[in-house]
């Protein structure tokens, strides 16, 4: 019964500074800058735009077959820096897409078609002589 009563006493007690010891601590408060507003949004934006880019489905296959997980490059993007999210954004826009452009495709065909044309493998282009 005595021992209880202490476990209880010391219970309280603890209770107690918790309690007062939450209540003391200071608060501080100040004006938030449009500029520190913006730029925390700005930087969840890039930040989500990195994370729809890994998981795609086409980004997700191709980092398989690296070898790298897809979950654990999510893992480091979410522990990546503001500047670092900002800078692999910025190089992910200079980076080709990883199909070429239609017009690439187009003038790329052509080009093959004109060659085969002028060594006598095809006759598609009726203006192209073969060399002989």
């Amino acid at each position: 019964m005595i021992k209880n009563n202490y476990i209880r006493r010391v219970l309280v007690l603890l209770c107690i500074f918790a309690l007062l010891g939450g209540t003391l601590s200071p608060a501080f408060a100040s004006m938030i800058g449009t500029g520190e507003l913006l730029a925390t949004e700005q930087s969840l934006a890039d930040r989500e735009r990195l994370m729809a880019t890994l998981s795609r489905d086409d980004v997700r296959e191709q980092l398989a077959t690296m070898g790298v997980d897809p979950a654990q490059a999510a893992e480091r993007v979410a522990r990546m820096t503001d500047a670092e999210v900002v800078a692999l954004n910025e190089r992910l826009d200079e980076l080709p897409v990883g199909s070429a452009s239609v017009l690439g495709v187009v003038l790329l065909l052509f080009i093959v078609f004109v060659i085969t044309d002028v060594i006598g493998a095809t006759d598609i282009f009726p203006f192209i002589r073969p060399a002989r």
